[in-house]
């Protein structure tokens, strides 16, 4: 039932997004601000509890079947982008934006954003709690670990844990074999 409550809350919102493909579904949010400029592909489920929100010409892309889970908040200030068929858990952050702090007196809000390429590849998997800050590039397949803290480029078929985030695994081709790193 909930499921079919969300498809036509999804088809009411459909006309303030850039784009909202169907069927796809969203859960009740709890904030959305400059959703013209998110662009949502077919068969994506978003659960209740997203904060989403664009400023300063910032756009999300959002390709199709990616799922989302509850509590998420994305915010950009660029172009961030999160690839087709990727699953983001529960309460993670995603974000294209820095806040400069340099400017002694001043009030951190206050001060200029700085955007740094932002994106996510396809099949990816966020673990909960995860924060995937601005100038962070992830591959195809990338794991993410729960509550890891992410900033950086990191290749395809890797698994990235830890605060500040670092590979663990990775993918070798030849053997068909998640591989440790050795860090």
């Amino acid at each position: 039932m909930d499921k079919l409550i969300w498809g036509f809350r999804a088809l009411c919102y459909t006309p303030f997004f850039g784009k909202f493909g169907l069927p796809s579904y969203l859960g009740k949010p709890i904030f959305l601000k400059g959703i013209r400029y998110v662009f949502i592909g077919k068969k994506v489920r978003i659960f209740p509890h997203l904060r989403m929100e664009t400023l300063a010409g910032g756009s999300i892309h959002i390709k199709d079947d990616v799922v989302i889970s509850q509590n998420v908040h994305i915010t950009s200030a660029g172009t961030l982008e999160i690839g087709k068929s990727s699953l983001i858990l529960a309460n993670v952050f995603i974000t294209n934006i820095d806040h400069d702090y340099t400017e002694i007196g001043a009030h951190v809000v206050k001060q200029k954003i700085l955007v740094k390429e932002t994106k996510i590849g396809d099949n990816c998997f966020i673990g909960m709690g995860a924060a995937i800050m601005a100038g962070t590039i992830l591959g195809k397949q990338c794991i993410v670990g729960a509550n890891s803290v992410v900033r950086g480029v990191f290749p395809d078929y890797c698994v990235i844990v830890g605060s500040p985030a670092q590979i663990v695994k990775r993918y070798n081709h030849q053997t068909q074999v998640w591989e440790k790193t050795g860090k």
